[in-house]
């Protein structure tokens, strides 16, 4: 008799360091990095690349393991309870409850996954070997559980199979340097600019477009003495040519084919034609994305391009640098102006131009101003107000308060941008 209750105590002991095994690797094999395991697996390590194969099909993996920790679990009570039935009689039926609870939560659960969530990598490479055998022990009868849990989902609930990939690869990578900014892992700037590459697929050049009513443009009827003049006075080297009206974009000159014209004629501008050293303008439409105008940039070779909408009017332009700079923030040279339209205020508040991107706000103060609604905060205002508010009203939405300091005509050009406390 004594015999046979130290070996049911001790295959208990032995289901339960079993269980802890599959709740511990179950904790390992979900918590690991992907990425760790695929450097690990380059740098020649076979057991990363079994982790790797096993995180590859998920529904067989954690079938497996939940299947094999069910089994062990129950096991464990059931010989518990018949134990505690020899011992204690009937009463032995809630003392195996409460001690079979106890060890399994501490021992079988708590404990295990403790060390597996601090140590996932390590853990996972340990354990790859086993759970690999027990995915292939235990394939059929997963797959036949897969197949009834599948059944009544298409009866009773969702399809599995068309919401299993919740989180695209963009975000998950996003959600993963968001948390590591949150710790301190990664600083603002480095969060920024990773977040920018990210975002190059969703934004369009619309999103970061000059708009016409701030492009920098030069009559080609001009005469070639003004031409020059404008080109020298103006900071930046790439200038559209119009003729009649102002949309009509015939041409692109550039500061340094000019100048090169200029010496060909030795200073004679009576013999330049400005209209015969321009390139053609090049227009793209406004709902390029941003990563696939920054690939034709490349592969034309050009830096420039115009903007416009689906009825053929311009609507802006836009260059290699204003991509570059929706990556790693603001470019400037000697010729650029230092302005950039934001100007913090003593009470936490931010002064703002209304031409000012919604985008670089939140770059700037760390905000959460909506993106896809509007470009510029102004124009976030007046979607929000769905009116062109006077100057001295104010606006409360999305956890901001917004005040209009000044208007022209019907555009808003100063606005002072308050976070609410929550």
């Amino acid at each position: 008799m004594t015999i046979a209750i130290a070996l049911t105590a001790g295959t208990i002991v032995l289901l339960i360091f079993i269980s802890a095994f599959f709740s511990g690797s179950e904790t390992a094999l979900t918590a690991a990095s992907r990425a760790r395991m695929h450097a690990l697996e380059q740098d020649g390590s076979t057991r990363a690349a079994l982790v790797s194969r096993l995180m590859e099909n998920p529904e067989n993996l954690i079938g497996a393991i939940l299947l094999g920790n069910n089994l062990v679990n129950i096991l464990a009570s059931a010989l518990a309870t018949s134990l505690f039935l020899s011992l204690f009689g009937e009463a032995g039926v809630v003392y195996a409850t409460l001690a079979m609870t106890a060890l399994v939560l501490v021992f079988g659960e708590v404990m295990p996954k403790t060390y597996a969530i601090t140590n996932p990598e390590r853990a996972a490479l340990i354990i790859a070997p086993v759970i690999r055998v027990a995915v292939a022990l235990f394939g059929p009868v997963t797959n036949a559980v897969q197949m009834i849990v599948r059944f009544f989902f298409r009866i009773f609930g969702p399809n599995i199979a068309e919401g299993a990939a919740v989180l695209s690869a963009h975000e998950e990578i996003r959600g993963a340097i968001d948390l590591h900014h949150k710790e301190g892992g990664v600083v603002k700037h480095d969060r920024d600019m990773l977040g920018g590459v990210l975002d190059l697929m969703a934004l369009e050049v619309e999103d970061v477009m000059i708009h016409r009513t701030g492009m920098n443009t030069i009559n080609a009827d001009d005469t070639p003495q003004e031409i020059v003049s404008q080109v020298l006075s103006s900071a930046y080297t790439r200038l559209p040519l119009w003729q009649n009206e102002p949309e009509n974009i015939v041409g692109v000159l550039h500061a340094k084919t000019l100048l090169q014209a200029v010496h060909d004629t030795e200073g004679n501008l009576s013999k330049l034609d400005p209209l015969a050293i321009a390139t053609p303008p090049w227009f793209v439409p406004d709902t390029t994305s941003l990563r696939a105008q920054l690939n034709a940039f490349l592969k034309r070779k050009e830096h420039f391009a115009l903007v416009v909408d689906e009825y053929g009017e311009v609507q802006g332009l836009v260059t290699l640098e204003d991509i570059l700079e929706e990556i790693v923030g603001e470019i400037t040279d000697e010729h650029d102006e230092l302005e950039t339209g934001m100007r913090p205020l003593g009470d936490g508040s931010v002064q703002v131009d209304g031409s000012v991107p919604t985008r670089d706000l939140n770059r700037a103060m760390d905000w959460d101003l909506p993106e896809d609604e509007a470009t510029t905060v102004a124009g976030l205002v007046i979607h929000k107000s769905r009116t062109i508010p006077q100057p001295g009203q104010a606006f409360t939405f999305d956890g901001f308060r917004f005040e209009v300091l000044r208007r022209h005509r019907n555009k808003i050009t100063a606005l002072k941008v308050t976070e609410l406390k929550r």
